[in-house]
């Protein structure tokens, strides 16, 4: 089984998750993303929509150089994905 070999921005913002100690959440990195398993009764809509702004309040305690990184946060139902600092490559596929 191949060992996930996480950069140090991936690994910052997974410590910074984790000592959030959000109950039930597990937090670990899938390939060069991270995903968020949460409890089954997560409301996934008020995790969406309080995001952006709760992202931007913590990344104020990294101080790495920015790097693409994908959330995927995921309940048990259903899931949605989150990407931080999108490459010029993820804009282009917007459009």
């Amino acid at each position: 089984m191949k060992q996930d070999i996480m950069n140090n921005y991936q690994q910052k913002w997974i410590d910074t998750l984790r000592n959030a100690h959000v109950n039930g959440w597990e937090i670990k990195p899938q390939g060069d993303d991270i995903f968020v398993e949460m409890p089954h009764v997560t409301d996934l809509k008020l995790i969406r929509d309080n995001l952006p702004e709760t992202l931007a309040l913590m990344a104020l305690d990294i101080n790495l150089p920015k790097e693409r990184l994908k959330f995927i946060f995921h309940n048990g139902y259903e899931q949605f994905e989150y990407l931080l600092n999108p490459a010029v490559e993820d804009l282009e596929q917007e459009g």
